[in-house]
């Protein structure tokens, strides 16, 4: 049985996992929503969704997250980074030997402390928006499939949404957000994507 994530024991110790783009301005801002129509890459919104942590390069990552986050209020301890990194607690699928997380954690603080490259985002939804996940698709099919040609970036906006959704990634979900055929979406969808779909679709 999958172990919950324990975000719980974040929010107690008030660690900063969340945060909006800072410098980045929004090209449109409603109650609900944000949508930047260049992107931004400033958006980090961590355990957003219901997909868990696989692979030591996504833990590395987060922990770059979480540096950068906190720094201005200090460095988070150590344990902050071993209790994610437990299985047990329901962030990550795999155990990690204690020499690998410490030297890991290690290269955090050596060399922590700038912007993590970041996927690139168009909209970013607000807490406690009361939208339920059909309505957010919604309006992502409105800001990004019916105004923009389809392409590789229209699709792979629309594969980050509905991960973060909580969504399966299919060609056919991916062809109602952009307003398009399916036929549309195999030939604008390359190789890299078509593993990225596959990446996002085992996270969840």
């Amino acid at each position: 049985m999958s172990q919950n994530r324990n975000i719980k024991w974040l929010i107690d110790r008030h660690v900063i996992y969340r945060r909006d783009p800072v410098n980045d301005l929004p090209t449109i801002e409603t109650d609900y929503y944000k949508y930047y129509e260049d992107g931004t890459h400033e958006c980090y919104h961590l355990f957003n969704s219901k997909a868990k942590i696989t692979t030591y390069k996504s833990l590395k990552w987060h922990f770059y997250v979480l540096y950068f986050l906190n720094q201005d209020k200090g460095l988070l301890p150590t344990h902050v980074y071993e209790f994610i990194a437990d299985k047990e607690n329901g962030f990550v699928t795999f155990f990690i030997s204690d020499k690998r997380l410490q030297s890991m954690i290690d290269d955090v603080f050596e060399n922590g402390g700038e912007p993590p490259k970041n996927k690139k985002r168009k909209v970013i939804f607000k807490d406690f928006s009361g939208l339920t996940p059909e309505q957010k698709m919604s309006i992502v099919g409105t800001l990004i499939g019916r105004s923009k040609r389809v392409n590789d970036e229209a699709i792979y906006q629309c594969m980050l949404d509905l991960n973060d959704f909580g969504k399966k990634i299919t060609i056919g979900r991916i062809a109602e957000l952009l307003n398009c055929s399916s036929r549309t979406i195999h030939r604008n969808m390359h190789e890299d994507l078509k593993k990225e779909k596959d990446y996002l679709n085992q996270q969840l």
